[in-house]
């Protein structure tokens, strides 16, 4: 079973003691590829340098997360724009809208994640195709989906990463062809039950895995890791609760999750 974690947020710190041995843990639990999430101006170029570090098994996303729009100006948007030049980065973002937490003012998080937008329309790929985006939303979701609509035929593939919210906003972005980054906050009984019936409604070829590692350690986990640090190796556990609950084949949910992911963000295979 070969998987790929599209979403890890392998610069931050609590990986700074042992990043290696995470990265180990991970290929032994069967991740042959991850993508770094780039979220910040500081984090950004960090995951593109340990891409660099790790060719063909690490790959890196560039953006601004919304609880970091205000850093959004000019010459953020020149450093964002220097690092879409890489190979490596393969994906716009984390980019989007955030109004859970309103981190970062409102006005702030929509000029930052239109910037953004604009700037998925007009870098391209190595092969001259647009790069994907790497989305975020968080109780927002009539002014995002303005926002992107904004944009309709100007960008190219999108993932809504992280996945959380309820039957409208999944069926609003299955009908605009966005793929579904499922975490394992499907496995959290207090917040994520909502979601095991809603998984069995993404296409299979809509549908990615991924831990926001060192975020949201699955909560079905046993035994739990005594920091309480999630990381990509647990991976292999969200695809075993998803399959179960869609209803199929472990199998058949990581074969179809990784040919989506490769096609998403135009990975090579695996050696």
């Amino acid at each position: 079973m070969q998987l790929i974690d599209i979403g890890a947020n392998l610069t931050h710190d609590s990986f700074d003691r042992d990043r290696d041995a995470v990265l180990a843990r991970a290929r032994a639990a069967g991740v042959v590829q991850m993508v770094l999430t780039g979220a910040s101006r500081e984090h950004s170029p960090m995951a593109l340098e340990l891409a660099r570090q790790h060719p063909g098994f690490l790959y890196a996303t560039a953006g601004v997360h919304p609880h970091h729009a205000v850093e959004y100006t000019d010459e953020c948007d020149a450093e964002m724009r220097a690092l879409h030049a890489h190979a490596e980065v393969v994906a716009v973002g984390e980019c989007g809208l955030d109004y859970f937490r309103d981190f970062a003012p409102r006005p702030a998080q929509h000029r930052a994640f239109e910037r953004q937008l604009q700037l998925a329309s007009e870098v391209r790929a190595a092969d001259g195709q647009r790069k994907p985006l790497f989305l975020h939303q968080r109780d927002a979701h009539a002014d995002f989906m303005a926002q992107m609509k904004n944009f309709d035929g100007r960008i190219g593939a999108a993932v809504v990463h992280c996945f959380t919210g309820e039957r409208q906003e999944l069926f609003d972005y299955l009908d605009q062809d966005w793929y579904i980054g499922i975490t394992g906050w499907l496995c959290d009984e207090r917040r994520g039950a909502h979601l095991r019936e809603l998984v069995k409604h993404i296409p299979a070829e809509r549908l990615m895995i991924e831990t926001d590692a060192p975020y949201l350690l699955p909560r079905s986990l046993k035994p739990m890791p005594k920091d309480r640090r999630n990381e990509p190796m647990f991976l292999k556990h969200i695809v075993e609760e998803l399959a179960r609950d869609r209803g199929e084949d472990v199998e058949l949910t990581a074969a179809n999750a990784t040919a989506a992911t490769r096609t998403f963000f135009r990975l090579p295979h695996a050696d």
